[in-house]
């Protein structure tokens, strides 16, 4: 029985039975049997990225030694395109050593492989695999942006969005799109108010990137989309786009929120019990928020965990807790309970942990538990 986990423990043997199998059928001449021997001899203590690379390369050697005939292989082997909501990972993740393959052995043939790049990306994702395009061939490849934004696939146009993500998970960070967002705006300025759930999560990503860069920039965007474009589907961009700004309090993109009224909102209480856990233990916060102001106001919660690191420093985590209406004196009670549990990006150790209640960006009130491990 495996005991791997995670997307990593699919890319095996199998895996390339599956895949080789799938290209047997339009090419005769694929050796199935050898390239599943060899991935399965290869794969033993890599993780996915290196995995899927290996993979990759089992592709090269087996498929025509001329790049243009083998990717249009590749490309032949392609099924129905993804509908909204079918999953890249757990529909099409055998494609990703497809995609893999055109990032890998692509880069000389640039129209070819971005034509390839479009017809993967309907079937499972392009975003990492383009990226290498927009390094080397930076005007080949935004010149096709206009086409992609606006194309009828919701998949190719989350391709132009995802693909331009200066910081794009388990990806390498494109550090010119760090130093100079503007024309990942231009890309994302058609995207705003995308009828795609699918599209408007990677613009808001998008914007959420930039924001940690080129905040001033992506405040400026946030505030005239909002204007400009006054519909829902723009409104949960542009809130989503700004989460990280919010998180740190920052006024004006709380402001372009709606939140108003900080300064009038107190915390006559914050209580965290029990005042002692251990892991898998449950605490529950409540806290009483109340508005002294003559006016109503839109107040967005928060509550702020200074997590204990092995060094005995702490580090900010913010988690979301209510956004609300709070009318002239009113008075209101929050409580949320969470739990204490390690996931893989996140590790737990003994020591006293802080716990700030924030009310639009400001730290109102503050209790604390004790972790024993």
């Amino acid at each position: 029985m495996s005991t791997e986990y995670g997307l990593k423990r699919h890319f095996n043997g199998d895996a390339a039975r599956l895949l080789g199998g799938k290209i047997r059928a339009v090419h005769p001449a694929f050796d199935v049997d050898g390239y599943a021997a060899e991935v399965e001899r290869l794969i033993p203590g890599k993780e996915l990225k290196d995995r899927v690379l290996v993979l990759a390369e089992g592709l090269r050697s087996r498929l025509p030694e001329d790049y243009v005939e083998a990717v249009g292989i590749l490309v032949s082997i392609l099924e129905d395109e993804l509908a909204e909501g079918e999953g890249m990972f757990n529909v099409s993740w055998f494609l990703m050593p497809v995609a893999r393959f055109v990032e890998e052995y692509g880069l000389d043939h640039p129209e070819v492989s971005l034509d390839a790049l479009v017809e993967i990306t309907k079937r499972h994702t392009a975003e990492y695999a383009i990226r290498p395009f927009i390094e080397r061939h930076y005007d080949v490849t935004m010149s096709r942006m206009p086409a992609w934004v606006t194309d009828p696939s919701h998949n190719v146009r989350r391709m132009a969005s995802e693909g331009t993500r200066s910081r794009l998970p388990w990806a390498r960070t494109l550090t010119l799109f760090v130093k100079d967002p503007a024309p990942v705006l231009a890309v994302l300025e058609p995207l705003r108010s995308d009828p795609s759930e699918y599209v408007r999560k990677s613009v808001a990503n998008n914007l959420n990137d930039i924001s940690k860069d080129a905040p001033g920039l992506a405040l400026a965007t946030a505030l005239r989309w909002t204007e400009e474009s006054p519909t829902p589907e723009t409104a949960w961009i542009v809130r989503h786009g700004l989460r990280t700004l919010v998180k740190k309090g920052d006024q004006t993109a709380l402001a372009i929120l709606g939140a108003t009224g900080g300064e009038h909102i107190k915390v006559p209480e914050l209580r965290l019990t029990p005042g002692t856990l251990t892991l898998g233990d449950t605490f529950v916060l409540r806290a009483e928020i109340e508005n002294t102001d003559t006016r109503a106001h839109s107040v967005a919660v928060d509550y702020v965990m200074h997590l204990v690191r092995k060094n005995g420093r702490t580090i900010p985590k913010v988690f979301k807790l209510s956004t609300l209406e709070l009318a002239p004196g009113e008075r209101r009670t929050l409580e949320k309970a969470h739990t204490i549990k390690e996931i893989q990006t996140r590790a737990y150790y003994p020591g006293e942990h802080l716990v700030d209640l924030q009310v639009n960006g400001r730290v109102l009130a503050t209790d604390r538990f004790d972790l024993e491990l």
